[in-house]
This record gives structure tokens, sequence and C-alpha cells, in this order.
């Protein structure tokens, strides 16, 4: 099977949809797909207002278009709602070309902590966008039902996965700091909701992994935390290993794959009882959920790391691709994927185009 995957989201930007879309295209080769991801690598950029990190294609219709035409998936799934996220939706409409879309971000509120745009206006957009999908893929069941309630049609849920072979217990000793040693990973901008984690009365040392458009400002109010930069693959897996609890302020997140991947770790999460920590969190066991985030922390302190560890080995990638796949929809003619390849090979975009030429 031949699967294009469009995104605003890819490397060599961080953050929770490159590292999904990453691990899917990766387990989904192993399977003997051919996953290929149209990103903004492929295309001129310029700076995302106020996040000057991400890069946005400029009017990448037309070539991505030409890609997809060359390509002739099998399957198309368009990630993200930008530049690139566009352009792959109007190309599908314009071609008759089924496709599904993905919901991995709140940006409604995101946006509202940015600008002054009503939320109400974002949906509407959002919504719009997503209508043309024969299925919009979501995290968590809390997210499915968000959106059902602001009106999106055939939602369905895509879960995530972690690598528990990378995020795994490997010690205590990486961190020279005073115990106990509270962190977060991830960006370090206004939707993460950090202050409210750096403000919390706490023994011990707070650390920031990550960075982003409000690092240089955080670490300029908060002295006393250490703010280590971006870590990746085995150091990622260090830092949080040593943390005594992972603490995850946000309150805007659909899902938060760090904090299955500190948890895979061992180390447990303390976060507010919202969506995203509500679909991870199992409470008691590799977390604690309270609107009261220093009192989830301390009462975190004191979960069996053992079996903090034990309750993410479920979570594989694997299993998580398969899930992605299973919702899938053939370009030609919208048929479900999945049982199109269990019964037989699917024909090409550009077969089934032959195929209908001669019907004519």
């Amino acid at each position: 099977m031949k699967l294009a995957i469009v995104t605003d989201a890819w490397r060599p930007q961080i953050n929770g949809v490159v590292t999904t879309l990453s691990r899917t295209q990766e387990s989904l080769q192993r399977s003997g797909h051919d996953v290929r991801v149209f990103g903004p690598d492929q295309h001129p950029t310029v700076p995302c207002p106020t996040y000057p990190e991400i890069r946005l294609a400029i009017l990448p219709r037309r070539r991505l278009a030409r890609a997809l035409t060359e390509l002739e998936p099998d399957a198309i799934h368009i990630a993200t709602e930008g530049p690139l996220g566009i352009a792959a939706r109007r190309h599908c409409v314009a071609s008759r070309l089924a496709f599904t879309t993905s919901y991995h971000t709140q940006f409604p509120q995101y946006v509202r902590k940015r600008v002054p745009i009503p939320e109400a206006w974002s949906y509407a957009y959002l919504r719009r966008h997503h209508s043309f999908a024969r299925r919009t893929l979501v995290a968590t069941e809390h997210q499915r039902q968000d959106l059902v309630a602001h009106g999106f049609d055939n939602v369905v849920i895509w879960s995530r996965g972690v690598d528990t072979e990378l995020f795994r217990p490997c010690g205590r000793e990486h961190l020279a700091a005073e115990r106990p040693i509270w962190m977060y990973a991830g960006r370090v901008a206004v939707e993460k909701n950090l202050e409210a984690f750096l403000d919390l009365d706490l023994p011990g040392t707070k650390v920031i992994v990550g960075g982003g458009p409000d690092r240089q400002r955080l670490r300029a109010h908060y002295p006393a935390a250490q703010f280590v930069g971006y870590k990746f693959g085995d150091a990622l897996a260090q830092h949080l290993s040593c943390a005594d609890v992972f603490v995850f302020p946000s309150r805007t997140d659909t899902f938060g794959l760090v904090m299955l991947e500190a948890i895979a770790c061992g180390t447990p999460v303390a976060a507010y009882p919202v969506t995203g920590p509500i679909d991870v969190v199992t409470r008691g066991v590799n977390g604690v959920l309270d609107d009261n985030l220093r009192q989830a922390a301390l009462a975190a302190l004191e979960l069996d790391r053992t079996g903090c560890r034990q309750s993410a080995l479920e979570r594989t990638w694997e299993r998580a691709s398969s899930q992605f796949l299973s919702h899938l929809v053939r370009a030609s003619d919208g048929e479900p994927l999945v049982s199109t390849l269990r019964a037989a090979p699917a024909p090409s975009l550009g077969a089934a185009r032959a195929q209908r030429e001669y019907q004519r």
C-alpha cells in the first residue's frame, strides 16, 4: 500500500505531532507499506507568527498537487490544518479523492492565548476543514466527545504508543540536583501553562526540559528552576528516569505523549483532570490528577515506580499504527482500506482512474 501523509508539523520541529507521525511511518513501513510524508521541508517557508521555530509552507498547493499526482497513493491522510493541510484538502476535493484527517492540537485555545480571536471562529474554520474528510482521527475518547459537541462528524479514535525499549528506567543518578526532582518536558510556550507548575510551593528542584518561544522569559523569571534545553533519545529517557514526578500543567493538550514516555521510565505523572491526562493517567497507578496541582504532585511521590512502568508496556506503536490503518479509506472511492487489503491488493490510484476512463 502507498500512503501519503500531509503535515505542517514535521522534522526538524520537535513536538508530539512529529513524534506520532514519525513512529507511525516507521511502524507501517516495517509492515511493508510505502509511507510518504509531505511536510514543510519540501517547500519555501516563513516563520510562524509568535512561534518562529515553526516554519510554514508558502503557497504549496501546486507543488503538493503535482507530488501527490505523481505518487498515486492508495490512501491520503491530512494530519494538520495549516497551509499544507489546506492545500491537500483543496487538491483532494478538486480531484474527487477521498481522504482522512486528524486533530492533534487544541487550535482554538492556542490561538485564543495569542490573539483575541473568539474560539467559536476557530471551531467554525476547523469544522469546515474536517467536514470534507471521510473520518477525523483524535487521540482520546474525551477529545472525540468534545469535537462531536462542537458539531464535528465522523470522529474516531487513533490512540498513541510509546517506545518502551528507549523509554525505560535507566538510573536516577544522571541529575545532580536536590530531591525531589519535579520535571516538565515539552514545548516551553504559553499554551503549556508552565507558570502553574513553576509557581508551586514544592521542596527540591524543578527541571524544565525543552525549548520554545517562552523559554528565555520564564528562565529569567524563575531563576531557581533548571532549564536544560532540548534532550533527545537516551538523554531524554535518562532525564525522565531521574525525575521523582513528571508534572504536566497543560490544560489544552489533546493527549500529551511525553506523559507516556515518563510513565514508561517509571516516573509517575501529576496533572490536572482534563482532556489528555484523563486518558493517559490511571489514577493511583501511574499518576495523580487533581485541580490542586501541588496536591497531585505530592501524592504522586508515593506511587510505586515499578507499577508505573508496567502500565505503559501495552501501549505500543504497532498497536496504535494498526488502529490508524483501520481508519484509512481508499483515495479512489472512499471504501475502507483495511477491508480492501484483506480481500485483495488495492488498485493504485492510476489504475482506478484508468478503469473509470475505460468505463466511460
